[in-house]
């Protein structure tokens, strides 16, 4: 699905953002990135849609090599990326239904989009991603009148409407408080899941990442020091990735629930609609 071989970013002031960098998605899984700041997790993130252009190396999705591409390919390319932003990026004075109706920007006449007149089916597809979101009756909202964490169900949504091969998701819970934090990424994983969609995310938030996530990648300095299950994370290889600290309260620790799965699969989501 996602192979990233040998991945470099070098900036034009020296600074060297990765090195060599090579790891595969080839399953429908939710992979967090982790590590400190500067350690080239954004950089990543951002490479492989290209917002970032890599300075060498291989980016191939679905066989299609996404550092090679010109620029009308590499737009076709994108409809098939979904991009969940920190700062939510949303379209503030429009309503919520048009800011996630803007995730079909790629697929829709510009004549049809310029009249919002979008085909029945997209505008269903939206209502029922504002039910799996939490934002049923808030479709006429502006988004300038939303809570951050409302904000980040419609960026959730948005990225959904491309019905994408590829979830990318830069910091979805940095600007969130704790609850909310939970909620967002319970989100993001459930749909994910349902929707067979590997997810590439990066989050500075170790424990709600262990909690949630399937697979775990751990950057220092731009190199992977780490690839593994959540449940492989320990004191030694936090130290790897974060340098010398006492981590005991850092990891999380919880057991799986009855249903014999980790927090996060499918559960809360209706009880949470509009919190946050």
């Amino acid at each position: 699905m996602l192979a990233i071989t040998d991945l470099t970013k070098q900036y034009p002031t020296g600074l060297r953002a990765l090195h060599g960098v090579s790891l595969t998605i080839d399953q429908p899984q939710v992979v967090a990135i982790i590590g400190p700041s500067g350690a080239g997790k954004s950089t990543l993130i951002r490479c492989v849609n290209r917002l970032v252009e890599p300075t060498s190396g291989s980016i191939v999705l679905d066989g299609v090599e996404i550092t090679k591409l010109g620029r009308g390919a590499l737009r076709r390319a994108r409809r098939g990326m979904g991009m969940i932003f920190q700062e939510y990026n949303l379209v503030e004075r429009l309503t919520v239904m048009e800011n996630l109706l803007s995730g079909r920007l790629g697929f829709v006449g510009f004549w049809r989009t310029y009249r919002r007149n979008y085909p029945t089916a997209d505008v269903q597809a939206a209502y029922e991603l504002l039910d799996r979101v939490g934002l049923q009756g808030y479709e006429n909202t502006r988004a300038d009148a939303l809570s951050g964490g409302q904000r980040q169900r419609v960026g959730i949504g948005r990225a959904l409407m491309q019905q994408p091969d590829l979830l990318l998701v830069d910091e979805p819970t940095a600007s969130l408080d704790p609850k909310t934090s939970r909620q967002i990424m319970r989100i993001i994983v459930e749909l994910a899941h349902e929707r067979d969609t590997p997810t590439l995310l990066n989050i500075h938030d170790v424990p709600l990442a262990q909690s949630h996530v399937d697979r775990i990648i751990g950057l220092a300095a731009g190199k992977i020091v780490f690839d593994g299950k959540p449940g492989d994370l320990n004191d030694a290889v936090l130290t790897e990735i974060y340098g010398e600290e006492d981590w005991s309260t850092s990891i999380d620790r919880d057991e799986e629930g009855e249903d014999g799965q980790r927090p996060g699969r499918r559960g809360d989501l209706e009880s949470e609609a509009a919190a946050g």
